[in-house]
């Protein structure tokens, strides 16, 4: 059973790491961004106007639910796919923490310089 972290609670790198790395696909990417903007979708829907095959899309997003960016559910015979955000979410936390650390370092430099 997965352990349940606050809604507070720091996102480690290693907890990010997966998601930068499925997010580097730009058709992750994509079906990221479609599920964002247009809310649950088929996998029907997201294989409309796709250059890639359906088993390709449906590849993708099993590599999407497996870091846990999406979920899928089933509606009647559809499988309806979902946008997780707390993934996301945590991974934009773990970027913010390291712009502060860069921030504070890049200040020392300055201050250091002009000194």
């Amino acid at each position: 059973m997965p352990t349940q972290r606050s809604p507070r609670a720091k996102p480690s790198r290693t907890s990010a790491a997966p998601v930068f790395a499925a997010l580097g696909d730009q058709t992750r990417l994509k079906l990221v961004a479609r599920l964002s903007e247009q809310g649950p979708r088929s996998i029907s829907e997201l294989t409309a106007g796709a250059s890639i095959t359906r088993q390709a899309i449906t590849k993708h997003l099993h590599v999407l639910a497996g870091v846990g960016l999406v979920r899928c559910t089933r509606r009647g015979r559809e499988r309806i796919w979902e946008l997780e955000a707390r993934p996301l979410d945590d991974a934009r936390r773990y970027l913010a923490e390291i712009s502060q650390h860069w921030d504070a370092a890049l200040n020392r430099l300055k201050k250091f310089v002009e000194q």
